[in-house]
């Protein structure tokens, strides 16, 4: 049975488009070639980024072999040239009841 986990992403004032863009560009890309699948991307009314993903596999090995992928490096590392992006991130893990469409 796949893993969900649900992502909230507080962006640093001023820099949404910059977290977006990372994620239209690069991140939701590489997350499929590391057993990751986005399910969905929405904003709230405060510009926070909510975001569900799909988990073949073990997901902290996942998130181990996306972290340590040089393209991630590079595109994060490039989105922050001139300061971070992301003010904070809560992950939550979610496993489908046996009544979910999921």
């Amino acid at each position: 049975m796949p893993t969900y986990e649900l992502r909230v992403y507080v962006p640093v004032p001023g820099r949404l488009d910059d977290l977006l863009a990372r994620f239209r560009d690069h991140t939701d890309a590489l997350f499929r070639e590391h057993g990751m699948t986005s399910q969905g991307y929405w904003l709230d009314a405060g510009g926070v980024l909510h975001y569900l993903l799909r988990h073949e596999g073990d997901p902290d090995a996942n998130w181990s072999s996306f972290r340590a992928d040089g393209r991630w490096i590079a595109a994060r590392d490039a989105s922050e040239a001139d300061g971070p992006i992301v003010e904070s991130i809560t992950a939550t893990r979610l496993t489908p009841t046996d009544f979910s469409a999921a």
